[in-house]
């Protein structure tokens, strides 16, 4: 196999799927990145037999042939060369890479060890906007639990059902919810739990024009973006039923700018106790207050005014939990919809958009 292209081409391919590799894989193959060229084309392909990438990028193709060659070093390698023209030829499961004067041997293994890629047959399928995908992983992966022994909740809760998109996530203490409207026949409605691991690659290879082609079985999903295809394998088990947990009603709704909030929610929370990380919210007609105390440090108050004319009202929510969706909604205006004290609060971006918080008690 020999083949050339431009360095960057090379590396921006390789950035792609390199991230899928394990520093400690199950199998040496597991370490290498798979190369296919042919017909002025590069495949590059990269597993952990969880999570499956496959990057294509243009080439000058001498010789066609596959082969296999540790990722994390080739990415080094490339990376540091000089910007040029990089040729790689293959004879064996030795690799010759050559940009300006550089040269570099790298051994590899031969390309028919590599595990083959999953077959998707009968398969439903979407297409879906990246800017919507984006954006609802955007809004909820902040949520998904990292507790090994609820396994189920270790993802983003994905479905395709009534004319929507819906995308789930939770850790027991707060829940985030996305949904936007997506034409798709009835007849293809499927919900599946996307694994974390998954949720962050895939978010990272998205982009906000063009559209993404998700394909689904019993047991994984795909996601193809044109140049860069996505594998993964879904979690098994029954998702919660987190509609149970959406307050029905509320008694006050207070609306403010995202960033506004966020802003005096930082400021406040830096004399908050390390332990506990909470800050108090009391309403007032016309008015918010945020405020913290820290028996070691000191206390912290700010005022902000608002359109407000309910009861007066102090809620206590744990920082970090109110930053969260504050920072991955921008500079939307959110609503927060209160019942009392010791109720769920409700945040709500628009009709896309809702966040349920447990407050904290002293």
């Amino acid at each position: 196999m020999k083949f050339a292209l431009a360095k960057q081409v090379l590396l921006d391919g390789l950035n792609k799927v390199a991230g899928v590799v394990s520093n400690r894989p199950s199998l040496p193959i597991l370490s290498n990145v798979l190369l296919e060229a042919s017909d002025g084309e590069l495949r590059l392909t990269t597993t952990n037999m969880e999570l499956t990438i496959l990057a294509k990028v243009p080439c000058i193709v001498t010789t066609p042939g596959s082969a296999t060659l540790p990722a994390k070093k080739l990415q080094s390698i490339v990376r540091e060369m000089r910007d040029g023209e990089i040729s790689i030829e293959v004879r064996g499961t030795t690799a010759t890479i050559c940009c300006n004067r550089a040269k570099f041997r790298l051994n590899g293994i031969a390309a028919d060890e590599y595990p083959q890629l999953p077959v998707f047959k009968e398969a439903r399928e979407f297409k879906v906007p990246q800017a919507m995908l984006n954006r609802g992983i955007r809004y909820t992966e902040f949520a998904i639990s990292n507790d090994g022994t609820r396994y189920v909740l270790n993802g983003i809760y994905t479905c395709f059902q009534d004319g929507k998109l819906t995308l789930v996530a939770t850790d027991g203490r707060r829940l985030a919810l996305f949904e936007n409207d997506l034409e798709f026949p009835e007849s293809q409605q499927v919900c599946i739990d996307i694994p974390s691991r998954a949720v962050a690659e895939i978010h990272r290879l998205l982009g906000d024009a063009g559209d993404v082609m998700v394909r689904i079985t019993s047991n994984q999903a795909s996601f193809d973006f044109g140049d860069t295809l996505l594998i993964t394998k879904l979690i098994d088990g029954n998702y919660p039923n987190y509609r149970q947990v959406i307050p029905s009603r509320y008694s006050e709704r207070i609306s403010m700018p995202a960033q506004d909030l966020n802003e005096i929610v930082r400021r406040v929370s830096l004399l908050s106790a390390e332990k506990t990380n909470t800050v108090t919210f009391r309403f007032t007609p016309g008015m918010m207050e945020v405020q913290s105390s820290a028996a070691e440090l000191g206390d912290a108050n700010e005022e902000m005014p608002i359109d407000y004319s309910g009861r007066e009202l102090a809620i206590t929510f744990n920082a970090d939990f109110i930053q969260a969706p504050l920072k991955a909604v921008g500079d939307n205006e959110v609503c927060l919809d209160l019942i009392d004290s010791s109720s769920p609060g409700v945040m709500r971006v628009a009709d896309e958009f809702l966040y349920v918080l447990m407050p904290m008690h002293s």
